[in-house]
């Protein structure tokens, strides 16, 4: 995913809501969120080039999403793939301070990402360029292809809409329209991450549509505090609807 967009332990009744655009090559393989048939507690979406997932969740609540970090020149010799890192903890048992060591100790062996992953007691973020494993304080938060809480214009705008719903009933069409933004924020807004001026604009938006390239699946995640999971999704449609409905159970 290239905006994710989350309230952790910050609204009344959900201890998190996720909000989440996948940009990708329209032409990249990839399979709707299901449960995954070789570990079945897992749900989440699954790329069919690599075999990882941008975002998932566990019937025993474990979370992890990630998005690419952009930084040029790209570091394309790398031995592993980014989307294995979500799928390795979302299967594993390590707690998410302990992952994310090991992680850190082959950090070099990975493209630059952003990693975030926990348990609904506890987030946690890493990135192979900051190099820095931090707890996630509760709150609103934004991630796209910076560091987590970069200030770009639709981070900023994504964490002000989605803070304006948390003293309100949650209604999962309000938060599908916050995915819906296609604004492109004036040249001076823009972040300067080594492309063109023209592709930082194409870039800049929260959701993204070009011939070739551009959000392809749009995600949303409600936990309560009873630990029923709703998770939404749509690719490449123009609704929403729920895919899963499950309940957290202990490990």
């Amino acid at each position: 995913m290239c905006t994710i967009l989350f309230a952790y332990k910050a609204h009344p009744e959900y201890p998190l809501i996720l909000l989440g655009n996948r940009d990708e090559f329209k032409n990249r393989p990839s399979m709707n969120a299901h449960f995954w048939e070789e570990n079945p507690i897992v749900f989440g979406g699954r790329d069919l080039v690599a075999c990882g997932t941008w975002t998932g969740i566990t019937k025993t609540g474990r979370l992890a999403f990630i998005t690419n970090h952009r930084q040029l020149p790209l570091k394309r010799d790398v031995p592993k793939s980014r989307g294995a890192l979500t799928s390795d903890f979302l299967v594993g048992s390590e707690t998410p301070q302990k992952f994310l060591k090991r992680i850190q100790n082959e950090h070099t062996e990975y493209a630059p990402f952003n990693l975030v992953v926990g348990t609904l007691d506890e987030l946690w973020f890493y990135s192979n360029i900051e190099d820095e494993i931090k707890r996630i304080e509760p709150g609103i938060h934004g991630l796209s292809n910076g560091l987590l809480d970069t200030p770009w214009y639709k981070v900023e705008k994504g964490k002000r809409r989605l803070a304006e719903q948390m003293d309100s009933e949650i209604i999962v069409e309000d938060l599908y329209q916050i995915l819906n933004d296609e604004e492109i924020p004036p040249d001076d807004l823009l972040p300067k991450t080594g492309v063109t001026m023209e592709l930082e604009r194409t870039l800049s938006s929260i959701h993204i549509d070009t011939a070739e390239y551009g959000t392809v699946f749009k995600t949303i995640i409600l936990v309560d505090h009873n630990g029923l999971v709703r998770f939404y999704e749509t690719k490449n449609t123009k609704s929403i609807s729920l895919s899963s409905q499950f309940q957290i159970m202990d490990e």
